[in-house]
C-alpha cells in the first residue's frame, strides 16, 4: 500500500514538472527548480538507465562536451556563458530522465501528456487574453504585439502548444464522440493561441503536425469505416478552425499583423546581414573555427543570433557538438520511424512525439530550438517509447524460448 502511494506521489510530481514547463516567463523558472531536485532524487533512489537509453546520454554528453570545449576559445568568459553551458547540461539530463521514467512505467505517458495539455490550455489562454488586453497588466503575456503566454518569446510559445494539440486531435479522432466537444474546445484554444503568436515557424509546425498525424493514422488503421470517421472529423475540425480564423481576421489589428507575417521573406530575412546571409557567413566561419566561437557570441558579432539550430550547434558547440547533434537527431528519427506503427499501448505517444520531432527538425532551419525545454521532453518520450519496445521484444523472445521443445 505504501509502495503504491509512493509511486502515485512521484508520478504526480513528474506531471507537475511537465505542467510547469509551460510557465517560463523568467529564469530560473519554477520548472528548473523542481526538475533539478526531481532528477537528482529519482536517480539517487535507483532509477536506472538501460542499454537503450544509454546512447541518448552518451550523445547528449558529447554534445555538451563540445560546448565546454567552445568555452576554451573565448578570450573572456562571462557568467552568462557559464550559465548557458550549465543549462544545456541540465536540459540534456532532463531528456535522459524522461526516457528512463517512461521506460520504467509506460502509464506515466498519460500523465505527462495530460499535464502538457493543461499547461498548454492555461498558457494559451494567458496569451489570448494578453493579446486582447483583457485585464490590467495583461500585456506581460505579449511581445511585439504577439501572444507569448507565460513564455519569454512567441517563437517558443507557439511550438510548445503543438504536441498537446496533437494529443487532443488524436483523442478527437480515436475517442468517443461524447468527449469530442471538450477536445474540440481545447484544440480551438490552442490553435487560436498559436495563430496569435504570429510565429511563422509555429504556424508551419502546427499545419505539418496535424496533417502528418492524420496521414499516419490513415496508414495504421485498416477499417474503411474508421478511415471515413477520421476524414469526416478532420474536415469538420478544419472547417471550424477556418471559421475561427475568418472571425479573428475581422479585427484590424489581427488582420494587419497577419498580412505582414504571411510575407514569405521579411526584411530581416533577406536584407543586409539578414537571416539568410548570416547563415551563409556563419557556416563559412565554422570552417575556420572547429571548436566554435562560444555560447551567445554569434549575436555579438552579427546583428542577431543564428536562428538556425544547425548553425547554432556549430557556433556554440563546435564540430564535436555538431556531429553529436546530427547523430542524435538521426538516431532518434530512425528509431521512432522503425516502431511508429506497431500496435502497443505507447504507440500514440510515440507517434505524436516523433511527428513533433520531425517538425522541429524542419523549423530548425529558420529558428534556434536549443534550450527549448519541450524539445528535450519530446526527445525523452521518443527514446523512452523505443526502450519500451526493446524491452517488449526481449520479453517476447524469452517467452518463445521457454515454450520451445527441448
Amino acid at each position: 500500500m505504501q509502495v503504491a502511494a509512493m509511486q502515485m506521489l512521484v508520478s504526480w510530481v513528474l506531471g507537475f514538472g511537465v505542467f510547469l514547463s509551460g510557465f517560463v516567463i523568467s529564469e530560473p523558472a519554477p520548472y528548473e527548480l523542481l526538475m533539478v531536485g526531481q532528477v537528482a532524487l529519482w536517480f539517487l533512489f535507483g532509477l536506472r538507465i538501460s542499454r537503450t537509453v544509454a546512447p541518448l546520454l552518451a550523445l547528449l554528453l558529447a554534445f555538451n562536451i563540445g560546448g565546454m570545449l567552445a568555452l576554451t576559445v573565448m578570450t573572456e568568459i562571462l557568467t552568462e556563458q557559464f550559465l548557458y553551458v550549465f543549462v544545456s547540461i541540465f536540459l540534456a539530463l532532463t531528456a535522459v530522465f524522461y526516457a528512463a521514467v517512461i521506460e520504467d512505467r509506460h502509464q506515466r505517458l498519460v500523465l505527462i501528456f495530460r499535464a502538457w495539455v493543461a499547461a498548454a490550455i492555461l498558457t494559451g489562454m494567458l496569451g489570448i487574453l494578453g493579446y486582447f488586453h483583457a485585464f490590467p497588466g495583461a500585456e506581460v503575456f505579449t511581445r511585439y504585439d504577439r501572444a507569448m503566454g507565460a513564455f519569454q518569446d512567441p517563437n517558443v510559445f507557439g511550438p510548445f502548444l503543438v504536441a498537446p494539440m496533437l494529443y487532443l486531435l488524436y483523442g478527437l479522432l480515436k475517442g468517443r464522440l461524447s468527449e469530442a466537444p471538450l477536445r474540440l474546445i481545447g484544440i480551438l484554444i490552442i490553435a487560436f493561441a498559436v495563430f496569435l503568436s504570429f510565429s511563422r515557424a509555429a504556424w508551419g509546425l502546427f499545419l505539418f503536425s496535424a496533417l502528418a498525424l492524420v496521414f499516419i493514422m490513415l496508414l495504421k488503421e485498416r477499417s474503411n469505416a474508421f478511415r471515413l470517421k477520421i476524414l469526416m472529423l478532420s474536415v469538420a475540425a478544419v472547417g471550424v478552425m477556418v471559421l475561427a480564423l475568418v472571425v479573428a481576421l475581422q479585427f484590424e489589428k489581427v488582420r494587419d499583423l497577419f498580412l505582414a507575417r504571411t510575407q514569405l521573406v521579411q526584411d530581416y530575412d533577406g536584407g543586409h546581414l539578414g537571416r539568410f546571409e548570416r547563415h551563409r557567413l556563419g557556416f563559412q566561419m565554422a570552417m575556420e573555427r572547429p571548436l566554435g566561437i562560444g555560447p551567445m557570441m554569434f549575436g555579438k558579432i552579427f546583428p542577431e543570433d543564428e536562428h538556425n539550430i544547425w548553425l547554432k550547434s556549430l557556433m556554440t558547440y563546435g564540430w564535436v557538438g555538431f556531429i553529436s547533434y546530427i547523430s542524435l537527431i538521426a538516431c532518434t528519427f530512425a528509431m521512432g520511424f522503425r516502431y511508429l506503427l506497431r500496435d502497443r499501448p505507447w504507440q500514440p505517444y510515440l507517434m505524436i512525439a516523433w511527428i513533433v520531432l520531425v517538425g522541429h527538425m524542419l523549423i530548425g532551419n529558420v529558428i534556434d530550438t536549443d534550450h527549448w525545454r519541450h524539445f528535450y521532453l519530446v526527445l525523452g518520450i521518443v527514446w523512452g517509447c523505443c526502450a519500451l519496445e526493446h524491452r517488449h521484444q526481449k520479453m517476447v523472445r524469452r517467452r518463445i524460448s521457454t515454450v520451445e521443445p527441448a
